[in-house]
């Protein structure tokens, strides 16, 4: 696929990390120097990375794997739910679920639950509860949705997680290792990434530089699908 330019992750600003006393000593080789007290990152670096990361994406993708988009940040919030339903993926924007990979039993019977809420809330069937309960039954399903509704059609562990920033969601990768579940995420220079099996050096602050990375992940997703599809193809007219 296609990877961002070096100008176009200039222009978003990937290439500022934080000040050389944040940097964690791991993220060193992929830093390019300090300008005004900030650490630079090294964009021709972070296309290296992007590129393994990308071809990893769309094989795992291609042999039908699914890959969890995870970030708690706010500001990526709206823009992660975008991509991840663009390309039919599981995502968690709200906050980490403790146990989703370790105790998948209890995440999945949350997600029973919301479905079931949902079939009552957008039936008739609502209309045999009082108007009390329909408001605690709208309440509660407002609730998991935010928890769970972008794992609905999640059947059983993903194959992957992609993670915007991993010192912000490090329990997310903390659990996704223990269950040797591969982690792709975006590290600025402050950032631990020890448990990361794909490192992308790059701003996990800037709006653009997070939007940028998203883009890239999902395009590399959507060559896997297309993938998927030709191989599909070709079985059928076997």
């Amino acid at each position: 696929m296609n990877l961002p330019k070096t100008e176009d992750l200039l222009k978003a600003g990937c290439h500022f990390g934080h000040q050389p006393a944040k940097t964690h000593p791991k993220m060193r080789p992929f830093i390019f120097g300090t300008r005004k007290g900030i650490q630079i990152i090294d964009l021709d670096k972070t296309r290296e990375q992007l590129e393994k990361a990308t071809n990893y994406i769309t094989d795992l993708v291609a042999k039908g794997g699914t890959i969890l988009f995870v970030s708690t940040k706010p500001q990526v919030k709206d823009f992660m739910i975008e991509n991840a339903k663009k390309v039919d993926m599981p995502f968690i924007t709200k906050r980490w679920i403790g146990g989703l990979f370790t105790n998948h039993r209890n995440v999945s019977k949350s997600i029973r639950k919301l479905k079931n809420l949902e079939k009552k809330v957008n039936s008739k069937d609502i209309e045999k509860y009082t108007k009390k309960e329909q408001v605690m039954m709208r309440k509660e399903m407002e609730k998991l949705d935010g928890l769970v509704g972008g794992l609905k059609n999640m059947r059983g562990l993903p194959d992957a997680i992609f993670v915007i920033d991993a010192k912000n969601d490090k329990t997310a990768i903390v659990e996704a290792d223990k269950k040797n579940i591969p982690i792709i995420a975006v590290c600025d220079t402050n950032n631990k990434p020890n448990l990361v099996d794909y490192v992308i050096p790059a701003n996990d602050d800037a709006i653009q530089s997070i939007n940028i990375m998203l883009d890239t992940i999902t395009k590399a997703i959507e060559e896997g699908k297309k993938e998927q599809k030709k191989s599909f193809k070709a079985v059928d007219k076997k």
